[in-house]
């Protein structure tokens, strides 16, 4: 039985791995000033970051049931299952969009990451190798859904007024940020983003403790992979994390991405994360 993964574009897995593990993405949609773009079709960080700058309105929307049902259709032609993941419920209507039309069609396994960025990439390339392995939809569903709270999502942020526009954070939160130069660190847990340690100072300090904080507070980790990915950022700033993850950690597999158009709207620019699996 052939089973096609797919994803929102939340997953933020980078070209070469769509391409490597034949993902089909279905792009939510960024808001410029009422204009409507595609995530990672027409619309980059780079142009979100320039209307933030210009004072134009930015806003996210999910990917909706007409467009749902025109990409499983079309991948029902050619594949008798398919295994959709999307970004937590409690962050978007995705899930219940997907949900909806995946009742409607049948033979379709909806997967609520419970998580945002590569910590959905990094579910979705488990049921990829998983449906290589000649597994069924219903097996992978079940694997994977076990598998969402075993996902560690830690990012920092620069600028926490893009949480706080997109209603992630206070504004006294986000005003004493500003005022102490802190670089907060975000983590996933249950669904929902919370903020967790405070760092100062340049990149080269922050990342370093960062880091190292992470790895030695999780004691089960899956060293199976890593993900570090980041929006757009500080020349340097990656090939730093990619050190301070060889020397604080035995990953065998490193893999750098760029967070996409909707995940940098609420994200801002020098963002970076670090998302990895607890056995």
């Amino acid at each position: 039985m052939k089973v096609k993964i797919s994803a929102d574009s939340t997953c933020d897995l980078s070209p070469e791995l769509v391409e490597k593990y034949q993902v089909t993405i279905s792009p939510l949609s960024v808001i410029i000033d009422g204009h409507s773009y595609k995530d990672g079709v027409d619309v980059t960080p780079e142009n979100i970051f320039r209307a933030v700058d210009q004072g134009k309105k930015v806003q996210t929307a999910a990917v909706n049931q007409f467009e749902y049902e025109e990409l499983f259709r079309e991948l029902l032609k050619e594949n008798e299952t398919i295994v959709h993941f999307c970004i937590s419920r409690d962050m978007s209507s995705c899930y219940a969009d997907a949900c909806e039309v995946a009742q409607r069609l049948g033979n379709i396994w909806v997967v609520d990451s419970r998580n945002l960025s590569t910590g959905i990439g990094l579910l979705v390339l488990e049921a990829c190798e998983m449906a290589a392995m000649g597994r069924t939809a219903e097996e992978i569903y079940h694997a994977v859904t076990e598998r969402t709270e075993k996902v560690v999502a830690t990012f920092t942020v620069q600028d926490i007024g893009y949480l706080y526009r997109g209603g992630r954070c206070s504004g006294l939160e986000a005003l004493g940020a500003k005022m102490l130069r802190i670089r907060p660190e975000i983590e996933v847990r249950g669904g929902r983003m919370y903020p967790g340690k405070k760092y100062r100072g340049s990149y080269e300090h922050y990342l370093k403790h960062y880091i190292r904080d992470v790895l030695k507070e999780i004691e089960d980790v899956d060293y199976k992979r890593v993900f570090v990915t980041h929006s757009p950022c500080e020349e340097g700033m990656t090939d730093f994390a990619v050190e301070c993850l060889k020397e604080y950690g035995h990953f065998r597999e490193i893999l750098e991405t760029t967070a996409g158009s909707t995940v940098s709207v609420h994200c801002g620019p020098n963002t970076l994360g670090i998302l990895f699996m607890r056995k």
